[in-house]
């Protein structure tokens, strides 16, 4: 009777166990790992992210991907200084985009001044893993306009087709209007080509998506290497605002981690959840460059307002696009 007993208690132990939720867990992956950049391809999460390190040695980025957010695969080196050759360091926040079967990665490099020659670039590849290749020789933005320095930039498709890039540093945010094979610009109805769009707060880190007819636009203030590091959004009618400020969802918790910031959202359309995708530095860390690249829910209310996002070490459940 008390082996049966016991028996039995394992068979209830060894069926919870197979029925335990698997996490993620944050970070999602190892390595130091910024700035980064989700989307879907078909069935399939990818995250690109910056490599954090010193600017001289960013020369090459690496991407990861994964069926259920929980299990991830590194892809290394889908892009470096051997195959766009213009990057000299601080190889910066990819942003990826897929038209006409081709995947068009854009990139800030060289960290450039007013005179110095990087700023914004596109590598292309017949594969969201690479490897990509350069594909217009220089960069696409290569000059300080409207004070924005060239990095940061998102590329978002409008509803109607249209290809938008926002992009832009020191506290300063442009966008403009991509042609048909991202070569280079179509001008407003006004002529110009780069019409600013800084919100309130703004520093660097735009990102854009599409939620019940709305723009949500989103950002992040303060420094990248201090606590202060946060994120921040506004809704609007239009892709060209105005972005008034609502609030920051997205900060320091000196309990997880501290300098939360430069993020992205990803959206299952099956299980209608969204996700935030972002960096922050682990407790403890003592260099500005120790960031690591986590994964939390995002939640709204019921008028549409992003809740506050409480940062976890668990990360979040599978969750399968198919």
């Amino acid at each position: 009777m008390i082996m049966k007993k016991i028996l039995s208690l394992a068979l209830v132990v060894l069926i919870l166990s197979g029925c335990a939720v698997k996490r993620a867990g944050n970070p999602i992956f190892e390595g130091w790992y910024a700035d980064p950049e989700g989307v879907i391809f078909g069935d399939t999460y990818w995250v690109y992210p910056t490599w954090s390190q010193p600017f001289k040695d960013q020369l090459h980025l690496d991407c990861f991907s994964s069926k259920d957010l929980t299990n991830w695969t590194k892809h290394e080196r889908i892009v470096d200084n051997t195959r766009v050759t213009w990057i000299k360091s601080a190889l910066w926040a990819p942003s990826i985009i897929e038209k006409g079967g081709k995947y068009y990665l854009f990139f800030g490099a060289n960290n450039i001044h007013e005179g110095e020659y990087g700023g914004i670039g596109i590598a292309v590849a017949d594969n969201p893993a690479g490897p990509f290749e350069d594909y217009l020789g220089k960069p696409l933005i290569g000059e300080i306009i409207n004070g924005a320095q060239p990095i940061d930039q998102f590329v978002f498709k409008d509803v109607d087709g249209t290809y938008y890039i926002y992009y832009g540093g020191w506290k300063h945010c442009n966008m403009a209007k991509l042609n048909e094979d991202f070569t280079g610009f179509v001008p407003f109805e006004d002529g110009t080509i780069f019409r600013e769009v800084t919100p309130k707060d703004y520093v660097e880190g735009p990102f854009m998506f599409i939620k019940d007819g709305k723009y949500y636009f989103m950002w992040s203030e303060g420094r990248w290497r201090k606590d202060n590091y946060r994120v921040a959004y506004a809704i609007a009618d239009s892709p060209f605002g105005p972005f008034e400020k609502r609030d920051v969802i997205l900060q320091t918790d000196k309990e997880v981690g501290t300098g939360a910031g430069h993020h992205s959202v990803i959206y299952n359309e099956k299980s209608k959840k969204y996700y935030i995708v972002y960096h922050r530095h682990p407790l403890g860390a003592i260099d500005g460059n120790n960031r690591v690249t986590c994964i939390d829910e995002m939640h709204f209310d019921k008028e549409g307002n992003i809740l506050p996002i409480k940062m976890t070490f668990e990360g979040v459940k599978a969750d399968k696009l198919k």
